[in-house]
């Protein structure tokens, strides 16, 4: 019985008018459930809707959508796919509540799809040593206060690869999103690692039906679940014009938290970070203690001991301003030079700086030069 409720199920996804989440709801609502719409006459059934008689679900645009889905089915049974329904318990949540959540999501693995700490990471196919370390320490250091965060990412080149590759180090679960069917794996040099996934306990996800190829707009489409499969979207490096940067609006749009790691204003690879950021879509981030701040979780283990000065020091007005300016240097700022990124007169500066100073939040070197603690 089972079977034959997700054939009915899955045959929406094959009907050629595409039907959203909404409208199957609203289906609901009127008390027609999936096996009634696909079995009821015509006229009956837009009787039971409320719809019109020109409506593009007559009984032979059903009925082919139900003969694919039993096909489809007998795929996914004979490759241990699994298939969930939008409306049914089983969806996972945070995907649920988007405006334009996937009617069907195949799912190859056992990783649990509902939790509190879901972080996708995303960036260029071609990061920089700087993306790459960050990504990585990024990673490490969820995997010690979150040992049970997620990493969401798609696979790809780059970024994606290294996110999930340091997650499978870390023993974090991960979920990989693709962008066609699940007979195969794009680009094939990942395959191995979307087999690691599967066998350490996380999953490929995707929203196309089996033999789907990987065409250009379905990694469009894709980022939206990458986006909504999270509670924060972590933007390593990308272009102004890189895929990331689809994936960051969206979760932007979904109103999910979007972070993004700032970088010169002359290296390509930062322009699409930095411009997330001015616009206010995003917020800096340089290590997990910001993801922390921004979306107030609660370390689940906290390696730090008790003499260290506070992890996230609350600071206001000037003390903020230069603590944020320093967070992010990867050398040692000499006064004068935040003189000028401050805007605040050397005199008061100074005075500041002594402050920060005798509270361990900031460390002095030899030449006036500081950095954060």
């Amino acid at each position: 019985m089972k079977d034959r409720d997700i054939i009915f199920k899955m045959a929406f996804s094959f009907l050629k008018k595409r039907v959203s989440a909404d409208l199957l709801r609203e289906f609901e609502s009127r008390g027609v459930n999936a096996e009634e719409f696909f079995q009821l006459p015509t006229k009956e059934l837009v009787q039971r809707l409320g719809i019109s008689q020109n409506h593009e679900f007559d009984k032979m645009a059903r009925e082919e959508a139900l003969g694919m889905a039993r096909k489809e089915y007998d795929l996914i049974c004979s490759h241990n796919i699994e298939a969930l329904f939008v409306l049914d318990e089983d969806y996972p949540t945070q995907l649920s509540e988007i405006d334009d959540p996937p009617i069907l999501l195949y799912k190859l693995g056992d990783a649990d799809l509902e939790g509190e700490h879901f972080v996708s990471v995303v960036g260029t196919r071609k990061p920089t040593p700087y993306g790459l370390e960050f990504c990585n320490r990024f990673i490490e250091e969820t995997a010690g206060y979150f040992p049970d965060a997620t990493i969401v990412s798609g696979l790809a080149f780059g970024v994606d690869a290294a996110a999930h590759k340091k997650a499978l180090e870390k023993e974090l679960p991960t979920i990989a999103v693709v962008a066609h069917g699940l007979n195969q794996i794009y680009p094939a040099a990942n395959r191995p690692l979307a087999k690691a996934i599967v066998k350490s306990g996380g999953a490929i996800l995707s929203e196309y039906p089996f033999n789907t190829q990987p065409f250009k707009g379905h990694f469009l489409a894709r980022n939206r679940i990458v986006a909504g499969l999270s509670d924060v979207t972590v933007v390593v490096e990308s272009n102004i014009k890189g895929g990331a940067m689809s994936t960051a609006n969206y979760a932007f749009m979904y109103n999910r938290e979007v972070m993004a790691l700032p970088g010169r204003t002359t290296d390509p690879l930062s322009s699409g970070c930095n411009h997330l950021i001015r616009k206010n879509k995003a917020h800096l981030i340089g290590s997990v203690a910001d993801m922390i701040e921004v979306t107030g979780w609660k370390p689940l283990n906290l390696p730090i001991d008790p003499g260290q000065r506070n992890l996230f020091p609350e600071l206001e007005g000037d003390y903020k301003k230069i603590y944020e300016i320093l967070k992010y240097e990867s050398e040692p700022v000499q006064t004068d030079r935040l003189v000028h990124l401050t805007g605040i007169p050397a005199s008061k500066l100074v005075s500041l700086l002594g402050e920060l100073e005798f509270d361990g939040i900031i460390i002095r070197y030899p030449g006036n030069r500081f950095s954060v603690g």
